[in-house]
């Protein structure tokens, strides 16, 4: 865990910090089985802020959750195969559902209930619905609700990322300047150290991302979509003025720190008026995907960058913001890659700059 930039989990208006977890790499499946006892300890403390119902019986809480998650609650590992297929908007994702997570025999829901004094209700497999907590005490009812909530947010922060939030920057006229900007780099540098025509971004994929999302049901993606046109109505025609923003790419900069070793050079895009538009409009739609869950919080502004070269694209042209780098506990996952020699790069483009024109959003 970085020091001085713990991880954060947002739950029902509260922040909490996931304390780091001491692993080792296992050998064994069967070792694993205690991985998420950890998880629990970041969420003893009572939130006040969930809908808890008093009833005849007691109290009540719901939880809305993908039925893809309610494995994690109740999935008996007697049966186990493994991996799920899902399918969306044509892509094949790829979920584990390991014993750690889901505990032997349906062992953490058990584990919840006892510890809680809860009852927690999970719609069958296959059907979508609520997850419902009923107990005795407001005070169960609530914890058990936390618990389910950490666990939920964990295990979506371990998948790959199936959607992202973005605009497009690739008008003919951009793809036909990116393309001689590709074609220049590899005329003067093609004999540094790591550079070929591999590493470009597609031209046709020129984007500025906004945020990367896990969406793990047909729900969550009409969610999203609904959620985007709040915004359209809500704040970003106040921005625009009902207008397409015309944006420029202009200087190219590095994402670490060493430009002899460099895996993604990206271009710096701004307002061509010198506004701060586009920044406040990024960032307000971010803000309102955090607070909804579908994105996780891990900045608070938007970077506005066009990435022009990732050598992730070595072995795969398609795998931009298909992982997600960091593991639940904020920990970086290596991914194997050749870095790039940029310095030359750096010097003979620094001014690198396009318009692009206008668009409504």
């Amino acid at each position: 865990m970085e020091v001085l930039r713990p991880q954060l989990i947002k739950i029902g208006g509260r922040v909490y910090r996931k304390n780091p977890i001491q692993e080792q790499t296992y050998q064994h499946e069967e070792e694993d089985d205690d991985y998420y006892q950890g998880l629990m300890e970041c969420a003893e403390e009572p939130c006040e802020t969930y809908e808890v119902v008093q009833t005849p019986q007691g109290f009540r809480c719901t939880v809305k959750a993908p039925s893809l998650l309610y494995n994690l609650i109740c999935f008996d590992t007697s049966n186990y195969c493994g991996f799920q297929k899902i399918a969306l908007d044509d892509q094949n994702i790829y979920t584990r559902r390991p014993k750690h997570i889901v505990g032997k025999r349906g062992d953490t829901r058990k584990k919840l209930e006892v510890e809680t004094k809860t009852s927690i209700s999970i719609p069958k497999p296959g059907q979508e619905g609520e997850i419902v907590i009923t107990g005795q005490h407001r005070s169960g009812v609530i914890s058990a609700r936390t618990r389910i909530d950490v666990l939920l947010l964990t295990f979506r922060r371990k998948q790959p990322f199936t959607h992202f939030l973005a605009f497009f920057l690739n008008e003919a006229e951009v793809q036909e300047r990116f393309l001689k900007f590709q074609e220049e780099v590899l005329e003067k540098c093609s004999m540094d150290h790591g550079v070929d025509s591999s590493i470009f971004q597609n031209p046709k994929k020129l984007h500025l991302t906004i945020g990367m999302l896990v969406l793990l049901s047909e729900q969550e993606i009409q969610q999203t979509c609904e959620m985007l046109q709040q915004c359209k109505e809500e704040f970003i025609d106040d921005i625009s003025g009902g207008k397409p923003l015309e944006v420029e790419m202009a200087g190219i900069e590095y994402m670490n720190d060493d430009p002899g070793m460099v895996d993604v050079l990206y271009a710096k895009v701004h307002m061509k008026d010198g506004s701060n538009r586009l920044q406040e409009l990024v960032d307000r739609v971010l803000e309102r995907f955090q607070a909804s869950g579908l994105i996780v919080k891990e900045w608070n502004s938007v970077k506005l960058h066009a990435t022009v070269m990732n050598t992730l694209f070595r072995k795969d042209p398609n795998a931009e913001g298909r992982y997600n780098l960091y593991t639940a506990d904020g920990k970086y996952i290596f991914k194997e890659r050749e870095s790039f020699d940029g310095r030359n790069i750096l010097k003979a483009f620094h001014l690198y700059s396009q318009s692009i024109p206008g668009k409504p959003l």
